[in-house]
């Protein structure tokens, strides 16, 4: 392969070849809307000499928009190749990945299982919940991305997912020129430790709407087992059907970090320079960090989005929200005045902040409680519960002089 066309979209905006180096094209760099992959791998100087990036943020940014871990291991698998060969990886499943990037480039070979071939016209295949339902049962056998004898699009992280078109209630697999997917399709994982994660994620992402944090849209169905259908915040429907793909990046691919790599909350914080509203999305991703605390959430899970656009970056709405038993059990932010001045928050405005989280999430956590009463399993919600009341008494003790 010689290289790949790196799209946002329906725009040409650069080169990726196979010596991990990224060229911008010219007549994307002219334009007065322009904007970069990420802060990472910056624009030339419009009207100079254009010359490709290089160094390990090239790689790493393009590299995590494929899947991790096991998720990562299978589909490879899947399409016959090496566990190390993200190159061919990317050139097979490039056509759909997260936000608005798309690769192109030659047509893969046909291998044991393929990736979706092109189609000149919108194809919709639809997933009936039966049918699921058989998949989710016998898991062992395929990832939940291979459909038909075709791998049918590359999803970040290490949970198996699977992105469908929701058109009228149905669930449809999408493939053809300005449609793609609109959600997502995540069932429980392969793990008895983490068989009631989809309740989890429910009560958590509904939970911070309720407080007040802008998150994605999640719904709760059984086909008959738990999968979670969660509305894409990387994806905007038009009228006519047409799905328009939005510029979308985590908070290592901006900072040129690799998968797994820790992400610091002064790093995060410092990252709303790029933000045209920084004051906002600061507020905004200080509520976001309380309420990871008060639920016990992952402390490295790399959750936090930012979608792109010429105007710099703006915070994403909240996705994958959960309550983790090994991160509840321990502390979390003790330091908070360290924290302040890490994210260069008023001491004042964070204290204000903790006394108004550590008292707002246990009431409204308690009343969602009541109100899916019978829906969850009772001895999730107990046990969410007593983790948010527990966190909430430890941040409510904080305070911050200045």
């Amino acid at each position: 392969m010689r290289g790949l066309e790196v799209w946002l979209d329906e725009r040409e905006v650069g080169w990726l070849r196979p010596d991990r180096t990224l060229a911008y094209v010219e007549r994307w760099v002219a334009e007065p809307l322009a904007y970069p992959l990420a802060p990472a791998l910056p624009l030339p100087a419009r009207g100079g000499p254009g010359s490709a990036l290089e160094g390990d943020a090239v790689p790493t940014f393009f590299e995590q928009l494929l899947p991790e871990g096991e998720a990562r291991g299978a589909i490879f698998a899947a399409l016959d190749l090496a566990p190390d060969d993200v190159w061919q990886a990317l050139g097979r499943l490039g056509r759909e990945l997260a936000g608005a990037v798309r690769l192109v480039g030659d047509e893969p070979p046909a291998g044991r299982v393929g990736a979706v071939p092109r189609s000149a016209t919108p194809m919709q295949r639809r997933i009936a919940r039966d049918e699921l339902s058989e998949r989710l049962r016998h898991r062992d056998l395929l990832p939940l991305a291979v459909w038909d004898g075709q791998v049918r699009h590359a999803l970040p992280g290490r949970r198996d997912k699977l992105g469908v078109y929701v058109d009228r209630g149905e669930w449809h697999l999408v493939d053809g020129p300005q449609i793609a997917s609109t959600h997502l399709l995540k069932p429980a994982p392969d793990s008895a430790a983490r068989s009631e994660l989809p309740f989890d994620e429910f009560f958590c992402m509904r939970l911070a709407e309720r407080v007040g944090l802008d998150v994605a849209r999640v719904e709760l169905h059984r086909v008959p087992e738990p999968v979670l259908l969660v509305e894409r915040f990387d994806r905007r429907r038009l009228d006519d059907g047409r799905v328009q793909r939005l510029h979308a990046i985590t908070a290592r691919q901006a900072l040129g970090r690799a998968a797994g790599e820790p992400v610091t909350d002064g790093e995060r914080f410092a990252l709303l320079r790029h933000s045209p509203l920084p004051l906002v999305d600061s507020r905004a991703l200080l509520r976001w960090t309380l309420f990871r605390q008060l639920i016990g959430a992952e402390a490295g899970a790399d959750n936090l989005c930012f979608l792109v656009d010429h105007g710099g970056l703006r915070l994403a709405p909240a996705f994958g929200l959960s309550s983790d038993a090994d991160a509840a059990a321990r502390a979390g932010i003790e330091d908070w005045a360290a924290f302040a001045r890490d994210g260069d928050i008023a001491p004042r405005s964070l204290a204000l902040e903790l006394k108004r989280m550590s008292e707002l999430v246990p009431a409204h956590a308690r009343a969602l409680a009541d109100e899916l009463a019978g829906e969850l399993p009772s001895a999730l919600v107990d046990r969410l519960l007593e983790v948010v009341n527990d966190k909430a008494r430890r941040m409510a003790g904080f305070e911050l002089k200045g």
